[in-house]
């Protein structure tokens, strides 16, 4: 775009068309991050509590820190989900009434994955109180 179709302010602060390009890489970052450190925990304590049977796994997961650790990864996990479908949409879909529809049900859907798993965490912990 040239500089001088931009207002001063918007040369000023560099933004580019969208507005938003930087914090949705810093936050596909942070969330990947976040994922390095809880995947490998959740995925060798859930391997080990998985030994025992199910009662062996639901006993681990009714465990105050297993219970939060799981939820925030599932949560982790999801949100850096929906970042990158929104990412895979903004770039391939090109009709735009088509892209909104697929970002709003991109995000109801890991709302809704999210909150029933949570739940399902939360119910076990809960149970077992």
């Amino acid at each position: 775009m040239s500089k001088q179709l931009r207002t001063p302010a918007a040369n000023v602060r560099g933004l580019g068309a969208s507005r938003s390009g930087t914090g949705h890489y810093i936050r596909q970052r942070v969330s990947a991050l976040a994922l390095i450190v809880l995947v490998p925990w959740f995925v060798m304590s859930g391997l080990f509590a998985m030994r025992g049977g199910f009662d062996s796994a639901q006993g681990w997961l009714a465990q105050p820190l297993n219970a939060i650790l799981a939820i925030l990864t599932l949560g982790a996990a999801f949100y850096h989900m929906r970042l990158g479908m929104q990412t895979v949409i903004e770039d391939y879909i090109a009709k735009i009434s088509t892209r909104q529809a697929l970002l709003i049900l991109s995000t109801f859907f890991t709302i809704g994955v999210f909150a029933a798993t949570a739940l399902s965490v939360l119910n076990i912990w809960i149970s077992a109180s």
